[in-house]
């Protein structure tokens, strides 16, 4: 037996110091960070690869936001895939691969297909992938003949706007404004579609100054994958949707399994960033990025809904995990992303001052507007479920996504490290990254911090008493 002769400390152990400081305003602060060596943040939150949490729609949030989602993997091959492919093809300046129609179509074709994506507008092709027009939703609305050739009812290629390839983005702008139309077909010298520009999605470029985008101006998005051999077809089909980081997902990730997968992905999609986790300790990071993790995850049991150190009695409080693996981290210039245990700004500013580069929000996220959870009633209240993914139903599910026969006589025989539980319906998810962001950045001008960086270099942590902790919240008032 070893024991170590330190103790392990959470974020409720400890408070920072507050240092002199010459920073006037909190928004003075830049949150600037890394989410793995080549994938840079405008603020360091991350959304769980949890399937209530994490689906394209909290991605797509995310992104614009600054931060960057992770998409879960307890859903089909193919549905993952489209969920990456959803959030690559939301904006950009030049949206590759547009959604089209062949100019054999009806007008029930084109409402089918406008339908199923989402999207006001279809690009109409000839035969030889020339444009003859563009129908929108606009074209369609009143019209009752759905057998009617859709070329009947589109704009055709004579009265259409469009551009070359070398279009700036203040020349497509210029145009847009000009021609007060919404939509730039990306055309040819032959008269074939390489792409479209739509004022919509430069409109969201000028929303979203702070947005994490690719170099094509598409938004980033990260999916988690898990060890087993499919999981390579997985992650392939995800590259080839347009990811931008992989994130092996296995909870106790200092294990020969996961290390052979980082190394693996490695290998095959040198161009993808490719996170590895979770781990606990020092040599657990030092082996991730061995094995050519791009960043690594830290944190064994601190979830909310995640109960392995009470099944296995296994795990190290976060705060000393994140200061512990973080020295690894900047000693071979590997980010380290503190998944779990957050629950307040103070927190990630917590996290963020023992080492992290970013931290990972599960429930925290849970209740907004865009995560997949489903929705509940109790007592008049309004609520979403949230539930760890080694709880009894996620396992369950898991293997019948897997496509394996589930036997409801097995269910007892599943040890199951997570919970189901409900969180507060919490509304849009801007809103609480704001408020998340706007604690942290006062949090660094505490510290005389202007960047993340100066944090690592002047936090201070002190220990506080259970006494201390009760100091800390709202006391001796009636709320």
């Amino acid at each position: 037996m070893k024991l170590r002769p330190e103790i392990a400390l959470t974020f409720d152990d400890v408070l920072l110091v507050p240092q002199r400081s010459s920073i006037r305003s909190r928004h003075a602060v830049h949150t600037h960070t890394q989410f793995s060596r080549r994938l840079g943040l405008s603020i360091p939150i991350v959304s769980s690869n949890m399937d209530t949490v994490t689906e394209a729609t909290m991605a797509q949030t995310m992104a614009r936001l600054g931060g960057l989602g992770v998409i879960h993997r307890f859903m089909t091959i193919e549905q993952q895939a489209a969920e990456v492919m959803r959030v690559k093809r939301t904006e950009g300046f030049i949206v590759e691969h547009p959604h089209s129609l062949s100019a054999n179509a009806t007008v029930q074709d084109a409402r089918a297909r406008l339908e199923e994506h989402s999207i006001g507008g279809l690009v109409v092709l000839g035969t030889n992938n020339e444009v003859v027009g563009l129908v929108s939703t606009r074209d369609l609305m009143f019209e009752r003949n759905v057998e009617r050739s859709v070329t009947e009812v589109m704009t055709p290629r004579e009265k259409l706007i469009t551009v070359d390839e070398n279009t700036s983005l203040e020349e497509a702008r210029a145009v847009l404004h000009k021609s007060r139309v919404e939509k730039l077909p990306v055309v040819d010298g032959a008269g074939q579609l390489h792409g479209l520009i739509t004022a919509q999605d430069i409109v969201k470029m000028e929303q979203w100054p702070d947005a994490t985008k690719d170099e094509r101006g598409r938004l980033r998005v990260a999916a988690a994958i898990g060890i087993r051999s499919s999981d390579l077809e997985r992650a392939a089909a995800c590259v080839d949707a347009g990811v931008d980081a992989l994130v092996v997902d296995i909870a106790h990730g200092h294990s020969d399994g996961a290390l052979e997968m980082v190394r693996a992905l490695k290998e095959r999609f040198p161009q993808v960033d490719i996170v590895g986790g979770n781990v606990a300790t020092a040599q657990g990071t030092r082996d991730m990025i061995e094995a050519g993790a791009d960043a690594v995850k830290v944190g064994v049991g601190p979830g909310s809904i995640c109960i392995t150190r009470v099944v296995t009695g296994f795990g190290v409080p976060q705060l000393s995990v994140v200061a512990e693996c973080a020295e690894v981290g900047r000693e071979l210039g590997v980010p380290i992303i503190a998944d779990g245990g957050i629950r307040t700004s103070g927190d990630i500013t917590k996290a963020v001052a023992a080492g992290a580069s970013t931290v990972m929000l599960g429930s925290l996220l849970a209740g907004t507007d865009e995560s997949p959870g489903a929705n509940v009633s109790r007592n008049g209240q309004r609520y979403k479920i949230v539930r760890g993914m080694a709880s009894l139903s996620a396992n369950i599910d898991r293997q019948e996504v897997e496509g394996r026969d589930v036997d409801p006589d097995d269910w007892d025989r599943v040890v199951a490290e997570g919970v189901e539980a409900m969180v507060p319906v919490r509304g849009p998810v801007k809103d609480i990254v704001y408020q998340l962001v706007g604690g942290m950045r006062s949090g660094l001008s505490y510290a005389g911090a202007a960047t993340i960086p100066e944090l690592w270099e002047k936090a201070e942590f002190v220990r506080i008493t259970s006494a201390g902790k009760a100091e800390s919240g709202a006391h001796d008032v009636k709320l």
